[in-house]
């Protein structure tokens, strides 16, 4: 594996510290060199404060990123990290943050994709007085969190960013009260992620799944990044043997040569019932 990236240097552009910890994870492992590309105003790609809507998907902020890193640095290898948040696909009641670590080798036409999710650090207040603010920044996290304050509403385009202390936060928190119609602030965390520890987690443990990719190699061609593209159901259920909805058999696919391989799952033979639409319709 080592062979694949060892002495290679990797563009990766961002203006918001992710570099710190994708490089201690994937440079020791692959050998190589993540040069970190500046000179691009990422927040032109969409800003999580809504002044500027993100066009099309995550994956494909995340590749456009990964590409005007890679023409601003001239190397074929690119990386660029894409983060959202929406609610918990379980109860669909908290919130939820997805990572995405795109690299994109133009040496051999192939594009690895890593991802981490969990519970995110989001939250806002609507306040018309200070103890009210202080209250939902110490809940939140803060300083540790920063957060963001607009006169009036979450749609004011006022938008005080940067707030990291409580000196400051006092002083947005009257600046956009006196510049509010209604006498109400609204206050959210950053989701910055130079300014979200929780979304760095998140960040860091996409690079973990990353390098797991990258280091799972073709046995085809040798190419990185031979991965599960689909998981097919058939699970039997322990009780009827009637095939579920758990997942039976893997497809594993390589993006370079597109062999492909079926492998039987090994880490249990039978679904419970409770997962059988015979035993439990």
């Amino acid at each position: 594996m080592s062979s694949s990236y060892a002495g290679q240097q990797i563009a990766f552009l961002t203006q918001h510290g992710k570099e710190q910890v994708i490089a201690p994870i994937l440079e020791p492992a692959l050998g190589c060199v993540i040069k970190h590309v500046t000179g691009f105003d990422t927040d032109q790609l969409g800003t999580f404060t809504r002044d500027i809507r993100r066009p099309g998907s995550q994956l494909d902020a995340a590749r456009r990123k990964a590409r005007i890193g890679m023409e601003l640095s001239g190397l074929s290898l690119g990386m660029a990290s894409e983060g959202s948040f929406d609610l918990d696909p379980f109860a669909g009641m908290f919130p939820w943050n997805i990572e995405l670590l795109v690299l994109i080798d133009d040496r051999l036409g192939i594009e690895v994709v890593g991802m981490a999710q969990g519970p995110g650090h989001s939250s806002h207040v609507q306040a018309s007085d200070w103890p009210a603010v202080e209250s939902f920044a110490a809940g939140v996290g803060f300083p540790d969190h920063h957060l963001v304050l607009r006169p009036q509403d979450q749609d004011d385009t006022r938008v005080h960013k940067g707030v990291s202390d409580w000196t400051g936060l006092k002083a947005s928190f009257e600046q956009c009260l006196a510049q509010s119609g209604n006498r109400q602030v609204f206050v959210e965390t950053d989701l910055r992620a130079f300014a979200n520890p929780s979304r760095m987690q998140h960040i860091e443990q996409a690079a973990q799944d990353l390098l797991k990719r990258l280091q799972s190699c073709c046995p085809e061609c040798a190419s990185p990044g031979y991965w599960v593209s689909e998981r097919q159901p058939g699970l039997p259920c322990s009780v009827c043997g009637r095939p579920t909805s758990g997942y039976l058999t893997e497809v594993w696919k390589c993006g370079r040569c597109l062999h492909t391989s079926v492998q039987t799952r090994t880490d249990c033979a039978f679904a419970e019932p409770k997962h059988c639409a015979s035993c439990n319709p």
